[in-house]
């Protein structure tokens, strides 16, 4: 029993990153996407046709067109549907290991997704996804957890 609890205590302090803070990001951007779920969870239940005009400044017709089409016809179900991706990303990148793999490809998706809408969410996305990959990197390339 004693030689586990100095193990553990070793693992924490040892030069370099604590698992505990290596994981860190992971746990925010899980964080940030459930908390993200929950904003649309509102925005679709106080009216869902706040999302009219997202795509507005999308950067290809299809996406302006596409958006209006098909995301407006059904804005409530988009909206929850745009809820439950963010949950499960959220969910994945909590559970760590194999699932935050899913995870971080997820949230990487996301972002470069988002630039279809228009140049001012580059201004978001860039630095978003710089920060995303330099967190997955360090991530998924920790030792395996015990």
């Amino acid at each position: 029993m004693r030689n586990s609890q100095s193990r553990a205590r070793s693992n924490l302090s040892g030069p370099g990153t604590t698992p505990a803070r290596r994981h860190l990001g992971r746990e925010v951007v899980g964080g940030f996407f459930l908390t993200m779920g929950g904003v649309h969870l509102g925005l679709v239940s106080a009216d869902a046709e706040v999302y009219r005009h997202f795509a507005d400044h999308g950067l290809l017709p299809f996406v302006r067109d596409g958006w209006q089409r098909v995301v407006m016809a059904e804005p409530a179900v988009w909206g929850l549907l745009l809820m439950v991706g963010e949950l499960i990303l959220g969910i994945l990148l909590l559970i760590g290991g194999r699932a935050a793999r899913w995870g971080w490809a997820g949230v990487i998706g996301f972002h470069v997704l988002l630039m279809l809408f228009g140049w001012g969410f580059w201004l978001w996305s860039i630095p978003a996804l710089g920060l995303l990959l330099l967190l997955a990197r360090r991530d998924l390339t920790d030792e395996p957890e015990p």
